[in-house]
C-alpha cells in the first residue's frame, strides 16, 4: 500500500505508453511481494508441519516405549516385512511369505484372512491375535501369543493401500496367566461340583446362586440347572436359618439336627453349616452353606451305640461269670493252665484269663515234687506227655501257687488241643489243690485210727477200771475181814495203814474217772486261783508225797529255792499235778531218786515274754522211749499194761496246763535213763 500511494501521482503526470514499464515493474514488485509473503507463509506452515509432526513422532514414540510395543511395516508392492522397533521380530526384514512359516498352524488361515482384508481395501484397521514362532523354525518351536492392530497406509490417488503398519503386543504372559486362572478356576469348578459334602452359595440377601452335585443330591433339586422351590425361598426365611441368622448382619453358624422339607420330600439328618464371605473392603459378598447328610453315619452311630450297649452288657456279663467261676474256682483249689508248644510255655491261670504264672517246658518238670512218677519222666518229651487225655494226682512245688510253704497236693486233668490241619498245639485243662481234702483223708484216717484206738481203749479202760477198782476194794474188804482177828496193836495199825492206803488208791481212781468225765462233757478244766505262799505249801505237798514211796533203794529229793514265794494259784490242781507225776515216778522207779521241785521262769509266748513257775518232777526210773513222748499225754494211753493205773493222769495234767494257759512236757533220753515231767504256768510273785 505504502508503494501504491508512492506512486500514484507520477501516473497522472506521466502519459500511459511510457508508464507502461513502470507499470509492468510495480506489478512484478507487487507479484514478488506477494510471492515472498506467500512463500514465507508456506514455510512457516511447513515449519508448523514438520514442528507438530516431530511432536507427534515423538510422543507418539514415548508412548511406544512406555507400552514396550514392536512395530512392523509390511511394504506390499515390495512383499517385505520391516521391524521399525522392538524386539519381538528378531530379523529386521522377512519376506511375505516366510512371514506365515512362523504363525501356529491352527492360526495361519484365520491371519491371513484379516490380512487380506486389508490389502484388498475392505478394512482400514484390523485387530487380531495369534501365536508366533520366536525361534523362526529353529529346534522346538518357541510360542508367543501376539495381538496385532494394523493400518493401512494409502498414496495419493491408489485405491488399495500401499502398506501396513502393525502395533504387536506381546500377551503371552497375560494368556497364560489367564489360562491358569481359567484352569484353577475350572479345577475349583470341578472341587466345588464334585465334593463329597453340599455346597451352595446364596446372594448377601438370601437368593441362591449356585449349587453343587451333592448339594443338589440332597435337597432333590428339580433338575441340574435348578430348582423351583429352592430358587424361590429365601434363606433367611427357610428353617431353621430364620431363627438363628441375622438378615442384616450374618454369623457363623454349625448345627446338625433332623431336616424335615415336606416340598423336597426331605428327611434327612443334616450336618449344616453357614459362612458369610467378605471382600478386602468389609463388605458381604456371599453365604455359603456346606451341608453332609449324616443319616447313614447317625444310623451307624446308633447301631454302633446299640452294639457297644449290648457289648457292654456281654462285658458285664462276662465279667459276673469270670468273677463267679474264679471265686467257684479258688474256693475248690481250682486253676486252668495251657501249654503251648510253638511258644514253649505252660500257663497257670487265675479264672480263664488272667495269667498268675508261666514257666517254660524245660522247668515243666521241675514243678513236680515227685520225680520218680511215670507222668512227670514223661515230661522228657512234652509234645508225646500230652498227646492225649491225663488225669495225674501228686504233688507240686509251692511256687505254682505262691501262697504254700509246702508242697501241694494236686489233681491234674488236661486234655490235648489240635489245629485245623490235626498238629498237636498243645493242651488245655485244670489242676485242683487237694492237698486239704488229702490231709483232711490223712486225719480222718487217724481220727478214725485213734476212734478204733479209743474203742479199744476203752474196752481195755473198762477191763482195767474192774481190775483197777477191784484191787483196792478187795484189799479194804479182806484187811477189814482180818482187823478184828488180830491181837496186838502193832498188827491192827499196820493193817488200817494198808486199809487207808487201798482206800486213798481207790479214791484218786475215782477222782481221775471224775475228771476225764467232766473234761468230755465241758471240755475244760475250772481254774479258781488264790493267793497263797507258794513255798510253805510245796513244803507240805512233799510231806505227803514223799510217804507214796515203798522202795527203800528209792531216795525223796526235795527242791524249794525260796524261804517264801506268794503267787495266786489253784492249789488243788497244783496239787493234782504233782500227785500224776509222783505217783507216776514211784510206779517206773526202782533204785536212785525222785526229786521234786519248781522255780521262778520267764517264758516267751505269743512275741511277749511272761513270767511263770516251771513244775518238776525228776526220776532215774526207766525212762519214755522217744517215739512214745507225743503220746504219753493222750487218754488212756499207759507205757506199761501190766501196771496199774488208769491212763487218765497225765492226759489231766495237760488239761490243766491249758486251762493255766501253760505247756506241759517231758524229757527223757530214753528206756532206763529216767525221766522229768514239767509244767510251766504264768504267774506272778506278788510282793508285799
Amino acid at each position: 500500500m505504502t508503494i501504491l500511494t508512492m506512486t500514484y501521482p507520477l501516473l497522472l503526470s506521466v502519459p500511459f505508453a511510457s508508464l507502461w514499464p513502470v507499470l509492468l515493474l510495480i506489478v512484478v514488485l507487487l507479484l514478488l511481494a506477494a510471492v515472498l509473503v506467500q512463500n514465507h507463509l508456506v514455510r512457516r506452515r511447513v515449519r508448523q508441519s514438520i514442528s507438530s509432526a516431530t511432536a507427534t513422532y515423538e510422543m507418539m514414540e514415548k508412548a511406544l516405549q512406555i507400552a514396550d510395543n514392536d512395530v512392523v511395516y509390511y511394504d506390499i508392492p515390495g512383499g517385505i516385512i520391516r521391524r521399525l522397533r522392538g524386539s519381538l521380530f528378531v530379523k529386521t526384514e522377512l519376506k511375505a511369505e516366510d512371514f506365515r512359516k512362523f504363525i501356529h498352524p491352527e492360526d495361519v488361515e484365520r491371519v491371513l484372512n484379516t490380512v487380506y482384508q486389508v490389502i484388498d481395501g475392505k478394512q482400514k484397521s484390523v485387530e487380531y491375535g495369534y501365536r508366533w514362532d520366536i525361534n523362526y523354525g529353529v529346534g522346538e518351536p518357541h510360542w508367543l501369543y501376539v495381538r496385532n492392530n494394523s493400518v493401512a497406509e494409502y498414496a495419493p490417488g491408489i485405491s488399495k493401500p500401499v502398506g501396513i503398519i502393525s502395533v504387536l503386543v506381546d500377551e503371552t504372559e497375560m494368556i497364560q496367566q489367564q489360562q491358569e486362572e481359567e484352569e484353577l478356576a475350572q479345577r475349583y469348578k470341578q472341587i466345588f461340583e464334585d465334593s463329597i459334602v453340599g455346597l451352595s452359595f446364596y446372594s448377601p440377601d438370601g437368593w441362591l446362586l449356585d449349587a453343587n452335585k451333592m448339594m443338589r443330591e440332597i435337597c432333590h433339586f428339580d433338575s441340574e440347572e435348578g430348582d423351583a422351590f429352592f430358587s424361590k425361598v429365601n434363606l433367611f426365611d427357610m428353617a431353621p436359618f430364620n431363627e438363628v441368622l441375622d438378615r442384616y448382619h450374618p454369623n457363623e453358624y454349625l448345627a446338625c439336627s433332623l431336616s424335615i422339607i415336606p416340598e423336597r420330600e426331605m428327611y434327612i439328618y443334616l450336618e449344616i453349616g453357614v459362612h458369610p464371605i467378605y471382600d478386602e473392603e468389609g463388605k458381604l459378598i456371599y453365604l455359603s452353606v456346606a451341608a453332609r447328610d449324616i443319616s447313614e453315619e447317625r444310623q451307624l452311630y446308633m447301631q454302633a451305640k446299640k452294639n457297644d450297649l449290648e457289648i457292654q452288657k456281654v462285658n458285664e456279663s462276662i465279667q459276673i461269670y469270670e468273677k463267679e467261676l474264679r471265686y467257684m474256682m479258688e474256693t475248690c483249689g481250682l486253676q486252668a493252665w495251657r501249654i503251648t508248644l510253638d511258644r514253649d510255655i505252660i500257663e497257670f491261670y487265675s479264672g480263664l484269663s488272667t495269667v498268675q504264672r508261666q514257666f517254660t517246658l524245660k522247668q515243666l518238670q521241675s514243678i513236680f515234687y515227685s520225680q520218680d512218677d511215670e507222668f512227670v519222666r514223661a515230661l522228657d518229651d512234652p509234645a508225646k506227655a500230652i498227646a492225649k487225655p491225663l488225669s495225674y494226682m501228686g504233688r507240686m512245688h509251692p511256687r505254682v501257687t505262691q501262697r504254700d510253704v509246702e508242697p501241694q497236693w494236686v489233681q491234674i486233668n488236661s486234655i490235648p488241643e489240635y489245629d485245623k490241619q490235626g498238629n498237636l498245639k498243645g493242651a488245655f485243662g485244670i489242676w485242683r489243690n487237694i492237698h486239704q481234702l488229702m490231709e483232711k483223708q490223712e486225719q480222718l484216717k487217724r481220727e478214725t485210727e485213734r476212734a478204733n484206738d479209743s474203742g479199744r481203749m476203752k474196752s481195755v479202760f473198762l477191763a482195767n477200771m474192774t481190775h483197777e477198782i477191784r484191787t483196792p476194794l478187795n484189799a479194804i474188804v479182806g484187811f477189814s475181814d482180818v482187823l478184828p482177828l488180830l491181837s496186838t496193836p502193832e498188827e491192827r495199825q499196820e493193817m488200817i495203814r494198808l486199809i487207808m492206803d487201798n482206800c486213798d488208791m481207790l479214791l484218786r481212781l475215782v477222782n481221775d474217772i471224775q475228771d476225764a468225765a467232766s473234761l468230755d462233757t465241758s471240755g475244760a478244766v475250772e481254774i479258781r486261783a488264790e493267793e497263797i505262799d507258794f513255798s510253805k505249801f510245796f513244803d507240805e505237798l512233799c510231806e505227803q508225797l514223799q510217804q507214796r514211796l515203798r522202795e527203800p533203794t528209792v531216795v525223796f529229793v526235795k527242791e524249794n529255792p525260796y524261804p517264801t514265794f506268794v503267787t495266786a494259784v489253784d492249789e488243788m490242781r497244783i496239787r493234782q499235778v504233782y500227785t500224776n507225776f509222783v505217783t507216776n515216778a514211784v510206779k517206773y522207779t526202782h533204785q536212785g531218786h525222785i526229786k521234786v521241785g519248781y522255780r521262778k521262769e520267764w517264758r516267751e509266748e505269743n512275741g511277749e515274754s511272761h513270767e511263770g513257775l516251771y513244775l518238776y518232777c525228776e526220776d532215774t526210773g526207766d525212762g519214755v522211749p522217744k517215739e512214745m513222748q507225743d503220746k504219753l499225754f493222750e487218754r488212756f494211753f499207759k507205757l506199761n499194761d501190766y501196771i496199774q493205773g488208769t491212763g487218765l493222769g497225765l492226759s489231766i495234767c495237760k488239761a490243766i496246763a491249758g486251762a493255766c494257759h501253760g505247756s506241759i512236757g517231758v524229757e527223757s533220753e530214753g528206756q532206763g535213763q529216767g525221766s522229768t515231767f514239767w509244767m510251766w504256768i504264768p504267774c506272778n510273785e506278788i510282793k508285799k
